[in-house]
């Protein structure tokens, strides 16, 4: 079609519209996604940009737009992954299990409140909490149990622990010498990212400085010993948990990660020694289309950050890989079954985004620890996806779109005008410090409650179409008397390992921790001789001290 003939088709078109919106206006003055980007009433080829090819490439090409492999799922689907971990490591591996035999290709480990924060389960800090919110683990001992039967020579993990993860990662690789396997062959992801427990969630230990170093020891350690983990996994879920948009999700998870970058370069690494063991953690959230370009930036925009601005070689140092997990704070207390659909949307936006790695959250999950049965109904629902719907069949299959393309772009520019504000401020520990990302963050979570209440934004089962009477789903209860089984292994424990050993792993670590020494061995071999996580902690927060907020 010729320019004029294009000019003179749009205009008639717009003409119907203005005739159309007198009989039925549009049911919103302005529709916006949930960042606030504008969508317009229909897209067109003048809405990509003249750099249209450059910036989104091929398949497995620099800068990734359109995905970190060439043929993505016509190869192999994602990594199917259902997140789990409650009451003991007995109770755990017993759904390990059942997960692995219902068609899960990865493990994914939450752990308890005690244990996330550095606290054995007979310490007083632990009242109430153990087994709680994941499962309790004080010792190897309790690894060990968590792992019985499970070959970590092929089966990938993922834990999210963040304060005390090189612990975590000590038990691990001690399971898998136990196991006869080394940890050159173990596979799988700590979270590891302590800058957004400052910014949304909370489970902190040790202050910036140290807790920096810790990082930076994990990259040093894995890079030599344990090529196949992804030593951090740099976490935009819980900032989008906490209420952000969509934007902020990817421009101060991208932040942290080059704090991260930054840290490990001053302490000496080589870019590309690091670079292709980092790996990423994202929210799969209600704005279809938005999710799908959320993916899409993010990928372009770090790339093109570790190739030109630190200058990385390795083309996998360039690739944005990450794993994803469906919205918790989407999920309502109200209608349960309702949340099967919103996670099936979500998932689906996370496939059509290219993510590497998948968790889709349980209906029950608003309420309670998920039942085998709901937990069943998630894993079938990416299974539903993979081999049902024909998504997979294409790589990138939204590319083109002219609305899709166009968001990947807005989205782009406005987490860059982000980056360089945080950067004018000194980087992102400095702007935690300040609580600017925390104030962004709040002011967004408080604009959408607002909406919520007034009604603007429609959350169904919750402000519209709602039930009387509803009747309340059959829930997991979690032992309330684990806690008192905890801590009777535990003194069992003490009695029987060497504590002269003990007591000697933990004066080297303390003797590492004062000097600057790579800490991970130090950790691995109080770890082999049964200290605990409370003990090894404990050494350390005397050492480092404890962060409080400002």
């Amino acid at each position: 079609m010729g320019k004029n003939k294009k000019k003179k088709a749009l205009r008639a078109w717009e003409e119907k519209v203005e005739t159309r919106l007198a009989k039925v206006p549009e049911r919103k003055e302005k529709f916006e996604t949930s960042s606030g980007i504008e969508v317009e009433r229909a897209y067109f080829p003048e809405d990509l940009t003249d750099e249209y090819m450059e910036n989104t490439g091929f398949p497995g090409e620099y800068p990734y737009t359109r995905g970190v492999q060439p043929t993505m799922y016509r190869g192999r689907f994602w990594t199917m992954r259902q997140y789990a971990g409650f009451g003991s490591a007995e109770e755990t591996n017993k759904r390990f299990k059942y997960l692995l035999e219902q068609g899960q290709t990865g493990l994914s480990c939450a752990f308890d409140l005690p244990t996330q924060i550095g606290y054995d389960s007979d310490d007083p800090m632990s009242t109430g909490e153990v087994g709680k919110v994941g499962v309790a683990i004080d010792s190897l001992e309790d690894m060990e149990i968590l792992l019985d039967g499970i070959p970590l020579d092929k089966v990938s993990t993922s834990m999210t622990i963040n304060a005390p993860a090189s612990v975590l990662l000590a038990m691990y690789i001690a399971v898998g010498e136990k196991q006869g396997v080394p940890s050159e062959k173990l596979s799988g992801t700590i979270q590891n990212d302590i800058l957004k427990e400052y910014i949304a969630r909370g489970t902190y230990i040790f202050p910036p400085k140290p807790s920096m170093r810790l990082i930076t020891d994990i990259f040093a350690y894995c890079s030599e010993n344990v090529p196949k983990w992804n030593t951090i996994s740099i976490s935009g879920y819980h900032i989008r948990e906490a209420g952000s948009t969509a934007v902020q999700e990817v421009a101060f998870t991208l932040a942290d990660a080059i704090a991260y970058v930054e840290a490990a370069l001053e302490a000496g690494l080589d870019v590309d020694g690091f670079a292709p063991q980092l790996s990423f953690f994202f929210n799969g959230h209600n704005n279809f289309f938005e999710e799908i370009a959320k993916f899409r930036a993010a990928r372009r925009i770090w790339s093109r950050l570790m190739k030109e601005k630190y200058g990385a070689k390795n083309p996998k140092s360039w690739q944005f890989r990450v794993h994803t997990q469906t919205g918790g704070s989407t999920l309502t207390a109200q209608q349960p079954d309702n949340n099967i659909v919103r996670v099936t949307i979500q998932a689906l936006a996370a496939v059509l985004g290219g993510t590497q790695s998948l968790h889709t959250n349980s209906r029950d999950e608003a309420l309670a620890l998920p039942t085998e049965e709901s937990a069943r109904i998630a894993l079938r629902t990416q299974q539903i996806i993979a081999y049902e719907t024909g998504v997979t069949d294409t790589v990138d299959p939204l590319a083109g779109s002219y609305y899709v393309e166009s968001l990947t772009d807005q989205i782009e520019q406005q987490v860059l005008d982000y980056l360089k504000k945080i950067e004018d401020m000194g980087g992102a520990v400095s702007a935690v410090e300040q609580g600017y990302m925390q104030r962004e963050i709040h002011e967004k979570a408080y604009e959408f409650q607002k909406k919520v209440e007034t009604g603007e934004e429609v959350v169904v089962g919750v402000n519209r179409f709602r039930i009387e009477d509803e009747k309340q789903p059959e829930l997991l209860r979690v032992d309330p008397s684990l806690g008192k089984v905890q801590r009777a292994k535990l003194e069992q424990l003490r009695e029987r390992r060497d504590n002269d050993k003990v007591n000697e792993t933990l004066k080297a670590l303390r003797n590492g921790a004062r000097g600057q020494d790579n800490l991970m061995p130090l950790i691995l071999d109080a770890v082999r001789v049964y200290a605990t996580i409370g003990e090894i902690c404990g050494v350390l927060r005397e050492e480092f001290g404890e962060y409080r907020p400002v």
